[in-house]
């Protein structure tokens, strides 16, 4: 399993008129970015989704933005997209759009528990919803699985450094549905997956690093090696395009 290090990079959309409204919602009144402000900013993108898939719309068009979008984004190993749609510098801040395809049977997503360096909100943007399932480690009971870090090796920030045995146990599921809002901080381990086959996409705004390093769990026997895969500029052209067909349906009379 790899990830993708957190680079701030020259953004082409940053003189989009909505990645800038997201950066003022961020801002608000207070310089730190928080919880807060993160849900503040996913709410924005719910309250004015015209407005969303308008820049969506203006981005594919744009044959250097659809090149530099697609550079920092990949294909997860459970197939499904990771798509950052803006690196924020002042705030720091990144907007990506997670997008599982249409298929025969539900994705796995991210099916391994895993934490993240960084506090995010998400909308569900499109499709059925997101079923989660928060985990915490315990002394006894739960299951076994095998404890990998990630950020730990300087020569190579995105590999996975087995990190000792641990047990883990459920702490909830949560089911959260098509056009709902939910945040996730540093601390929360879980495993997501679309409710359903159908097609499936969140918006998550993404704050600074927190952390230096977070944690995976793989299970006994599993292999650590589950590379990310190349997503190319037809990749997200295709995929946005489905999205934005599906926005249109939703509120076509």
């Amino acid at each position: 399993m790899s990830t993708t290090p957190f680079v701030v990079a020259a953004d082409l959309s940053a003189g989009h008129a909505f990645p800038r409204r997201i950066a003022e919602a961020l801002r608000g009144d207070d310089l730190h970015i928080g919880l807060t402000q993160l849900e503040a900013a996913s709410e924005h993108i719910r309250a004015d989704r015209l407005g969303f898939a308008a820049w969506l719309r203006d981005l594919i068009a744009d044959d250097a933005a659809v090149t530099e979008v697609a550079k920092r984004s990949y294909w997860h190993p459970n197939s499904f997209a990771k798509i950052v749609l803006h690196a924020g510098v002042e705030p720091e801040f990144r907007v990506r759009l997670h997008v599982w395809p249409r298929g025969e049977t539900p994705s796995r997503g991210e099916s391994n528990p895993h934490s993240h360096r960084w506090d995010f909100s998400s909308y569900v943007l499109t499709g059925t919803g997101m079923h989660m399932v928060d985990f915490e480690e315990a002394t006894d009971g739960g299951k076994p699985y095998q404890r990998y870090r990630y950020g730990t090796d300087p020569a190579n920030p995105a590999a996975l450094v087995a990190d000792g045995e641990a047990r883990l146990k459920r702490r909830g599921v949560r089911h959260v549905h098509g056009g709902d809002v939910y945040r996730c901080d540093t601390s929360v381990v879980h495993t997501v997956r679309p409710i359903d086959a159908g097609l499936t996409a969140t918006v998550v705004v993404q704050g600074p690093r927190r952390t230096p390093t977070t944690v995976v769990y793989c299970e006994p026997g599993e292999s650590d090696d589950q590379p990310n895969f190349a997503l190319d500029g037809a990749d997200l052209v295709r995929l946005v395009s489905e999205i934005l067909s599906s926005l249109e349906n939703e509120v076509a009379p």
